[in-house]
């Protein structure tokens, strides 16, 4: 613990009261061991007094410590016997409330609805994804379902159209998942892929509703396949290419290469669900190993923190990510054990 003069020189300081001693105790921990805690964590002086906590730092650091203080406060009123894991989910949860307010005052008006309903980011990396649509000719977006990606990518883009910053939206998407058997499908051309296209024409509906087939009609927003992309030069237009993890290195040369004068790029994608043919590189993955030091381009990279569709899927996709990385570890084991064996032949 601290000396009562280090506190004294600091900056800011703060005293609450943590209830009765027993509930002052459970919050101290033993020893004061989850005082220490939190001192380590957020570099700040605490001096405990009885039910009395002085604590002292910079005014950020200090007011993050009381409010986990408080959590801790009420956790030991319901009768939990709090133990340094208690602690360290009370800085997680604070944490987690510090990054949403972060995104809730960075998230100044960033589109809206058809029907007037303002759209803001909801989340920390969306807020950070927002802001590079707004700085960057060409932003790649990566991160699991749910996370926005698509989403934010057409309202700046119909937010563009709107202000006049550029005279077009272009949206694309491989169409990978027909393959050979798209000449099969009904229909003409258009009509076979619009099943690959219909996320983009779902984003368009909830931002421009019955204006979107008008704008479509008169060629202000254009919807088709990656391949049409090919010997064109995209001027004055808001580019968005989805589902980027099923393009090809070349076909994601050939896309980003298309941008010309007064045009925008936004890619977006999941690294993790590749539907290419077994041993076809995506496209998405070799662009940030190529392009990743570029500082004209920016990288967002979204995670399960930043899925705003119903909460299951961020536990969904979680528990997807955990068997993978358990799969992984089994895989490599294996391979060790082979190894092994293989050398003890020898």
């Amino acid at each position: 613990m601290k000396q009562l003069s280090q506190v004294a020189s600091d900056t800011y300081q703060r005293r609450i009261q943590l209830g009765d001693n027993t509930d002052a105790a459970n919050v101290y921990g033993v020893h004061d061991a989850h005082l220490r805690l939190l001192e380590a964590h957020f570099h700040v002086h605490m001096i405990p007094r009885s039910n009395e906590l002085l604590i002292g730092g910079s005014d950020e650091d200090v007011e993050q410590v009381v409010a986990i203080c408080r959590r801790l406060l009420t956790w030991s009123r319901e009768g939990q016997a709090l133990t340094p894991r208690d602690v360290q989910a009370a800085i997680v949860a604070e944490e987690q409330h510090q990054q949403e307010k972060e995104a809730e005052k960075s998230g100044e008006r960033f589109g809206q609805t058809y029907r007037g309903k303002v759209i803001r980011p909801q989340t920390l990396g969306q807020a950070r994804y927002v802001e590079a649509l707004n700085r960057f000719p060409i932003v790649f977006a990566i991160g699991p379902a749910g996370t926005g990606k698509t989403f934010l990518a057409v309202v700046r883009a119909v937010e563009a159209l709107h202000r006049g910053e550029v005279h077009r939206l272009i949206l694309t998407r491989p169409a990978v998942e027909a393959g050979e058997n798209l000449g099969f499908l009904p229909g003409d051309l258009q009509e076979k892929v619009d099943p690959y296209l219909r996320p983009l024409y779902d984003a368009l509906a909830t931002t421009l509703g019955p204006e979107a087939q008008r704008a479509r009609e008169n060629g202000l927003i254009e919807i088709a396949p990656l391949a049409y992309m090919r010997g064109r030069t995209l001027e004055d237009a808001y580019v968005l290419l989805d589902e980027a993890q099923n393009a090809t290195p070349e076909q994601m040369k050939m896309f980003l290469t298309r941008i010309g004068p007064g045009s925008r790029m936004v890619v977006t994608g999941d690294i993790t669900q590749v539907d290419l043919p077994r041993g076809t590189p995506s496209g998405l993955a070799d662009a940030i190993a190529v392009l990743r030091d570029l500082p004209e381009i920016s990288f967002c990279f979204l995670t399960s923190q930043d899925i705003v569709r119903h909460p299951l899927v961020q536990r969904i996709v979680e528990a997807y990510e955990k068997h993978s990385q358990a799969q992984d570890a089994a895989a490599h084991r294996g391979r060790a054990v082979e190894t092994f064996k293989g050398e003890g032949l020898r």
